[in-house]
């Protein structure tokens, strides 16, 4: 049995009668809409914010040179680290399946005397350049064979980050 409706039980509209059943839908559709809005809003915060992080340490090597040596004691090898990458990195060691272990060295000038001291692990920032020279940053060889002006010698970085790059460095004359 059906009750009749009366004009006082109609919703009020300015359809004539007719109703939209439409809270069920909204009502279904609000969660997931609202979770993508939240979930928008808290991405955006955690990438202002920095906390998403750089894009990692990208190293290239090049310039790779190895002075001819001269004598039978050392020798030094020459490198340009570029990080291209958005975060530091560290050159840790380096050596030589030719020529075996090699130290990270750096000449010092105390009293107008240069002298050579460990330099330990080297960084690597970001967007950055490290030119290795003379007078500067170098990887020291010790006992180094006799080796002719041309030749390629290769060459094993260790980078934190990184991982192991392998360079070939061209022999030159001292001061090239």
């Amino acid at each position: 049995m059906s009750t009749p409706i009366r004009d006082d039980d109609r919703p009020a509209s300015g359809t004539d009668g007719i109703v939209l059943e439409v809270p069920g839908a909204v009502r279904a559709a609000l969660v997931p809409v609202a979770t993508c809005v939240a979930v928008l809003a808290l991405l955006t915060a955690y990438t202002t914010t920095g906390a998403a992080g750089e894009p990692p340490a990208r190293i290239t090597v090049t310039d790779a040179r190895l002075f001819r040596p001269t004598n039978t004691e050392a020798t030094a090898a020459f490198f340009t680290l570029r990080n291209s990458g958005g975060t530091d990195d560290i050159l840790l060691s380096v050596d030589s399946p030719v020529l075996g272990p090699a130290m990270l060295t750096r000449t010092v000038v105390r009293d107008g005397a240069g002298r050579m001291t460990p330099a330990g692990p080297v960084a690597v920032p970001a967007h950055r350049i490290v030119t290795m020279d003379p007078a500067g940053l170098d990887v020291m060889i010790q006992r180094p064979p006799r080796l002719p002006l041309g030749e390629r010698v290769p060459f094993v970085l260790r980078f934190r980050d990184s991982g192991v790059i392998r360079v070939e460095a061209v022999v030159v004359r001292p001061g090239a």
